[in-house]
């Protein structure tokens, strides 16, 4: 049994010895835990796009904020400027997938149009050079009968393609760190895999 003292841990290293003593304790300490660091953790994998700017004229890292930095600039939803700066994360370890990969961090707590777009940025930027490496720039079209068509269309072409200058000011990334905390502190919209409360 674990006490409510931080200092002691259960006695198992198996989960299946664990009581619902054990869980009632456990579970509420954890989310409170890593909800309490989610948006550090963020700016941290934000920060792993740091780096070589592999041919571009800037890093990730700087693409990123400038992605956001336009659109906070242009007025647009706290929802798609958040999703501007963390558009690319996934690039740090999902290279395959980037744009799934963000999506999924930021589906919890968006709206849906601003998920939609995340998740199918990576396909619309493929306009703007697909067809140079032997595929389809239009493979967009797929998508044509979405609701969210166009604003993914107007979100790679006004806070993405676009955002490689090295002469751009961009913000900071603390300079979001308001928009991260009100988005990412917003009730879940996807159901918890597990029951879970916030600790008394």
């Amino acid at each position: 049994m674990v006490s409510q003292d931080a200092g002691r841990n259960v006695s198992w290293t198996a989960m299946e010895h664990g009581t619902a003593e054990d869980y009632q304790v456990l579970m509420p300490w954890h989310y409170a835990h890593t909800r309490s660091r989610l948006v550090d953790n963020l700016l941290d994998i934000l920060g792993c796009l740091r780096g070589p700017t592999l041919g571009y004229q800037i890093d990730r890292y700087d693409h990123s904020l400038q992605c956001a930095t336009r659109a906070l600039r242009n007025g647009e939803s706290t929802d798609l400027v958040v999703a501007a700066l963390l558009h690319d994360i996934g690039d740090s370890f999902a290279p395959e997938n980037h744009s799934a990969a963000a999506a999924a961090v930021l589906q919890p707590y968006v709206d849906e149009r601003t998920h939609w777009v995340v998740a199918h940025h990576g396909l619309f930027q493929g306009y703007y050079y697909f067809g140079h490496l032997g595929g389809d720039r239009d493979a967009r079209e797929q998508c044509r009968e979405s609701p969210h068509y166009d604003a993914c269309l107007d979100f790679c072409e006004n806070y993405d393609q676009n955002c490689f200058d090295p002469n751009y000011p961009n913000l900071a990334a603390e300079d979001f760190r308001p928009l991260l905390d009100e988005v990412f502190s917003r009730p879940s919209q996807v159901p918890a895999t597990a029951p879970l409360q916030t600790p008394r």
